[in-house]
C-alpha cells in the first residue's frame, strides 16, 4: 500500500510540476512556443510548413489577382476612348457619275453629264466635342478609382483571410497543449483509482474533456482548410496549394478617432471617388443635351469634271435644325436632370452607408482592443494564479480534480478569446481599409 502511495504521489508530483512549469510561462513568451504533438498528419504538417508573411501574400495578390487585372484593363480601355470622343466625326467622300453606263462615259457637250468628286465634313455645334470628350476623361478617372477600390478590397480581403488562418493556428497550438496537460491528469486520476485513492468519475471526466478538444481541433484543422483555399483564391491559386504557416505580427493600434476616419473617408474613400466621378459625368451629360438645342454643321466641297465644258467647283454647308425640340430635346435635357439629381442621390446613399460601416467597424476595433488589454493584463493572469492555486490544493486534498479540470479549461478558453480578440481587431481595421481609403494595420 506504502509502495501504491509513493507511486501516486511521484506521478502527481510530476504532474503538477508540468503544470506549473505550464503556468509560469508568461503569455507574452507562450505565444513563441511551437508543439509538436498533433492529433492527426494534417496538424503536424502545419508546424513544418514554411513560415509566410503578410506581405509576400499582399505582393502576390497584386501581381496575380484577376479582378485587379480586370479592372486595371477597363481603365486601360476607358483612357483609349477618351481621345475619339473629342474627335470631329469622319468625313464622307462622294463620287457621282452623270452620263453613260454601258460603257461609263461621259455625254460630250451635254453640260448635266459630269464626274463628281465630293467631300462632306459634320461639324457639331461648339462645345459639343469638349462636352464629349470631359464625359470620357471622368468615365476613365472614375475606373481608376474603381481599380483603386478593387485594389484594396482584394487586400483587405486577403489580410482577414491571413489573420483568420493565423488565429486556427495559434488556436491549434494552445489545444494541443492542453490536451498533452489533460492527458497527464489523465494518468494521475487512473492510477489514483487504481490504487483506491480516487474516483472512477475524474478518470472519465478528464476523458470527456480529451474528446471534446480532439472534436475542438477537427474543426479548427476544417477551419484551416478553408481559410488556406481563400487565400489560394485571391492569389489565383490552385486551392490545394499549401499556404504556410502565418508568421507572427505586431499588433496594430488604433490611431485616429471615429472623427478622423470619417474624415479620411469623405477625403479619400474610392467608392465616393466613383461616385463624384459619376456626377461630373451626368452634369456634362446635361449641359451636351442642353446643347442639342442648337444645329450641327455640314460643310462640303465638290468636284465636277465634264467631257467639252468647263471644269466646275462647288462648296455646300448644311445646318441640322432641332425642329421637333419639344418631342426630342426637351425630353432628353429632362432625362439628363433626372440622372444628375440620381447620382447626388445615390452619392448621399453611399455616404450615409459608409459612416454606417465606419462607425461599426470602429467600434468592433475599440471593443476588441479593450478585450486585448483585458485579456492579457488581467484575465489570463489571474485564471494562471487561479490554476497555481487549484493545482497546490489539488496536492494536499483541498479541491477536487473537477476544480482542478475547471481552472484548465478556464485558462484554455481565455487564451483562445485572447487570440479570437485580437483578430477581429486586425479584421475590423482591414475592413476600414478600402472604406477611408488608407492602410490602417500597418
Amino acid at each position: 500500500m506504502k509502495e501504491g502511495f509513493f507511486r501516486t504521489t511521484l506521478l502527481a508530483a510530476l504532474c503538477l510540476t508540468a503544470v506549473l512549469c505550464h503556468a509560469s510561462l508568461s503569455f507574452a513568451d507562450s505565444q513563441k512556443v511551437k508543439h509538436s504533438n498533433a492529433v492527426s498528419m494534417t496538424t503536424k504538417e502545419s508546424t513544418e510548413q514554411d513560415i509566410v508573411t503578410l506581405d509576400q501574400l499582399i505582393q502576390e495578390a497584386s501581381a496575380n489577382n484577376p479582378a485587379i487585372k480586370a479592372a486595371q484593363q477597363t481603365v486601360n480601355a476607358k483612357k483609349s476612348l477618351v481621345l475619339p470622343a473629342k474627335t470631329l466625326p469622319d468625313p464622307y467622300i462622294t463620287f457621282w457619275h452623270l452620263g453613260g453606263l454601258f460603257p461609263t462615259r461621259l455625254m460630250v457637250g451635254d453640260p448635266s453629264s459630269a464626274r463628281t468628286y465630293g467631300i462632306e465634313q459634320e461639324i457639331p455645334f461648339p462645345g459639343k466635342l469638349g462636352l464629349k470628350g470631359k464625359m470620357a476623361s471622368v468615365e476613365a478617372e472614375a475606373e481608376e478609382w474603381n481599380h483603386t477600390l478593387t485594389n484594396r478590397q482584394v487586400i483587405a480581403e486577403l489580410k482577414q483571410a491571413y489573420y483568420d488562418l493565423y488565429l486556427v493556428n495559434k488556436s491549434i497550438e494552445i489545444v494541443q497543449k492542453n490536451e498533452n496537460l489533460l492527458q497527464s491528469f489523465e494518468k494521475i486520476a487512473e492510477t489514483r483509482y487504481q490504487v483506491g485513492q480516487g474516483v472512477q468519475q475524474d478518470v472519465l471526466k478528464a476523458q470527456v474533456e480529451l474528446t471534446k478538444l480532439i472534436d475542438r481541433l477537427s474543426v479548427l484543422d476544417q477551419r484551416r482548410w478553408i481559410a488556406e483555399a481563400q487565400i489560394n483564391n485571391l492569389l489565383f491559386r490552385p486551392p490545394e496549394t499549401p499556404v504556410g504557416k502565418p508568421a507572427e505580427y505586431k499588433k496594430a493600434e488604433l490611431q485616429r478617432s471615429l472623427e478622423e476616419l470619417t474624415e479620411l473617408a469623405r477625403a479619400n474613400s474610392p467608392t465616393l471617388k466613383v461616385q463624384e466621378r459619376e456626377i461630373d459625368r451626368r452634369q456634362y451629360s446635361l449641359e451636351l443635351a442642353k446643347k442639342e438645342y442648337f444645329p450641327d454643321f455640314t460643310f462640303g466641297f465638290t468636284y465636277l469634271q465634264r467631257e467639252g465644258n468647263p471644269e466646275m467647283y462647288g462648296v455646300e454647308a448644311k445646318a441640322r435644325l432641332p425642329l421637333y425640340f419639344w418631342r426630342k430635346q426637351k425630353p432628353e435635357v429632362d432625362a439628363a436632370k433626372s440622372n444628375l439629381a440620381g447620382a447626388q442621390h445615390m452619392r448621399e446613399s453611399t455616404t450615409s452607408s459608409i459612416n454606417f460601416q465606419i462607425k461599426q467597424g470602429y467600434t468592433i476595433a475599440t471593443t476588441s482592443d479593450k478585450l486585448v488589454r483585458l485579456y492579457s493584463s488581467a484575465i489570463i493572469p489571474q485564471a494562471t494564479s487561479s490554476l497555481h492555486s487549484a493545482v497546490a490544493s489539488y496536492e494536499v486534498g483541498k479541491v477536487n480534480f473537477l476544480s482542478l479540470i475547471e481552472s484548465t479549461t478556464a485558462l484554455l478558453e481565455y487564451e483562445l478569446k485572447y487570440y479570437e480578440s485580437m483578430t477581429e481587431f486586425q479584421k475590423a481595421l482591414a475592413q476600414m481599409e478600402p472604406i477611408v481609403g488608407v492602410d490602417l494595420t500597418r
